[in-house]
């Protein structure tokens, strides 16, 4: 069968825009990059090409390769697609989010005024047809039937109006049926529009959907690498004419799967008084993770160790530790080690504590001080406060706190 001009119109405009062209974004594919047909090159004015890489071909990085690929030329711009993917992400719900409930309240109000006006105009054309068809019927009813000519161009005219008032009631029937159901109510649109980015972030969500979504509110997503500032700078061309720079710092190849800062700092601190493998425990005990995401274990902090330049941790020959845990600390000042504690998170004796859930680490130089004198002279003369355990106890486990 036939479709309207509209749906032609509608049909050719979607095959138009899925050709990869300079001019065009492309069809949404399966691949997980965002961006892909929407992002392009500040410096020559290309679209920047899409690979994968990774173990699994999911890792997306955007290059502005089209020269080189062409004419040899040189690469303009390339840098990770994950980051900026994110950004962009975040950005695009960061817009949609807060007014989701008026805009989608609006739109059905505006699209509902369009069905109406529609409905509207079919209704007057049926009426006129409908009185058309009766007018029709009027002329031939008095002409003469003995005048069979003038009878037969009557009754002609007669069936050409009723087929038309007929084809009118079609078009009508075919808009009712294709109008939509009413909108939801507010607070069901609310609901949607708090878990907006669960819905987006859920496994289930079809990569293709996102891209369209992206599509329908962003027109391009200029982008360009600021050397000075090492910063990855995307002007993204919203729908509507607005533009807005996010920018990004420009990471070192690899550098997304390395570990955490913090935590190199808090091996840094735990090597003076713990093993690797008492490491690796405190680590997972306070859920961190290494830079792929794993569990920690003894090879790893090694590893981890020997990457950074970090030295083991080695008992003192003497038997004098250099660095003590809290235990250890409290009882060479023959106090609690609950006292000596609240005095280190008081600041009334210095000390590092790497991990929030982890140990207490004390200078033996800074348990010999005045401040750390006064603290033990304050809970001898305090019987709120024990002084210390009684040294014939027996601890069923080393304490490393």
């Amino acid at each position: 069968g036939y479709v309207s001009w509209e749906r032609f119109e509608a049909i050719r405009t979607m095959v138009s825009s899925n050709i990869p062209t300079g001019r065009h974004h492309g069809a949404p594919k399966h691949g997980d990059g965002l961006l892909a047909g929407l992002i392009r090159c500040k410096r020559c004015g290309r679209k920047l090409t899409l690979r994968y890489s990774g173990m699994k071909h999911h890792i997306p990085r955007y290059s502005c390769s089209r020269a080189w690929m062409d004419n040899g030329g040189p690469h303009c711009i390339g840098f990770g697609g994950l980051r900026v993917d994110d950004a962009v992400e975040e950005a695009l719900l960061g817009v949609v989010g807060p007014g989701a409930i008026a805009a989608a309240t609006a739109a059905a109000k505006e699209a509902r005024e369009r069905r109406d006006q529609v409905r509207d105009a079919l209704s007057r054309d049926l009426e006129a047809a409908r009185y058309a068809a009766d007018r029709a019927f009027r002329q031939y009813d008095a002409a003469d039937p003995a005048n069979r000519l003038v009878a037969g161009e009557l009754e002609a005219r007669w069936n050409r109006a009723l087929a038309h008032a007929a084809e009118v009631e079609g078009k009508i029937a075919m808009h009712e049926a294709a109008t939509p159901a009413p909108i939801a109510d507010p607070a069901s649109l609310g609901v949607l529009a708090s878990n907006l980015k669960a819905v987006w972030d859920a496994p289930t969500t079809d990569a293709r959907l996102k891209k369209r979504v992206v599509r329908t509110l962003i027109h391009e997503v200029v982008a360009d690498i600021d050397d000075a500032a090492s910063e990855i700078v995307l002007i993204v061309h919203w729908v509507g004419g607005v533009h807005s720079e996010i920018r990004l710092p420009k990471r070192r190849r690899g550098q997304r799967n390395s570990t955490s800062a913090n935590i190199i700092e808090a091996v840094r601190r735990l090597v003076l008084i713990a093993s690797d493998d008492l490491i690796a425990g405190l680590l997972n005990r306070n859920g961190l993770e290494t830079g792929n995401g794993n569990r920690w274990t003894r090879e790893r902090v090694t590893s981890l160790r020997s990457n950074y330049r970090i030295p083991v941790f080695k008992p003192a020959e003497d038997g004098i530790e250099h660095w003590l845990n809290l235990s250890n600390a409290a009882k060479l000042l023959k106090i609690a080690p609950k006292t000596l504690r609240l005095a280190a998170e008081a600041g009334e004796i210095e000390a590092i504590h790497p991990l929030s859930d982890g140990p207490w680490i004390f200078a033996r130089s800074s348990l010999i001080t005045t401040a750390a004198r006064s603290i033990a002279e304050r809970a001898r003369q305090n019987p709120r406060y024990p002084t210390g355990s009684n040294p014939n106890q027996q601890s069923l486990f080393s304490s490393t706190t």
